[in-house]
């Protein structure tokens, strides 16, 4: 586990243990920091900058994807037993308003309905004025058997 503060950020990085929430090096690339994550619930943040934004000067959509993706997947991780794992089956997202530079975003992911197999999330990125982004809705495929890096 290591500590970095890339982007004026700090994000709890992980080699692989379950043994705290934490962001992977994907996510830590981007400069998104975990906020919290517990009981079915994760919220994940970033300050949009000038590497996030599209030919059209606003954020990226796969910044947004990113960030439901990650706080909608933390939330059912969440709720995991020791054995089980999870995986995005399907995501759709709505994209609602533009992210400019400087934009701080949260996105917040919450389990709707844990069954044995299956998890329908949904998500919510918001800026600090608190105007929607975007929202998302999705499914992760739950089964026994954590990856081996992950035990």
């Amino acid at each position: 586990m290591k500590k970095t503060a890339e982007r004026g950020v700090s994000t709890m990085v992980s080699e692989g243990s379950r043994s705290f929430p934490h962001i992977g090096k994907l996510q830590e690339s981007l400069g998104i920091e975990l906020i919290s994550m517990s009981n079915g619930k994760c919220s994940v943040g970033v300050k949009v900058d000038e590497s996030h934004l599209n030919k059209g000067g606003v954020a990226h959509g796969g910044l947004q994807a990113t960030l439901l993706d990650t706080a909608m997947g933390g939330a059912t991780v969440s709720s995991l037993s020791e054995e089980e794992w999870c995986a995005t089956a399907q995501l759709d997202i709505s994209y609602i308003n533009a992210a400019k530079v400087n934009s701080r975003l949260i996105c917040t992911g919450t389990v709707l309905r844990r069954g044995r197999s299956i998890a329908h999330v949904q998500g919510e990125i918001r800026d600090q004025e608190e105007r929607v982004i975007a929202i998302g809705k999705g499914t992760w495929g739950i089964w026994n058997g954590r990856p081996k890096h992950l035990r």
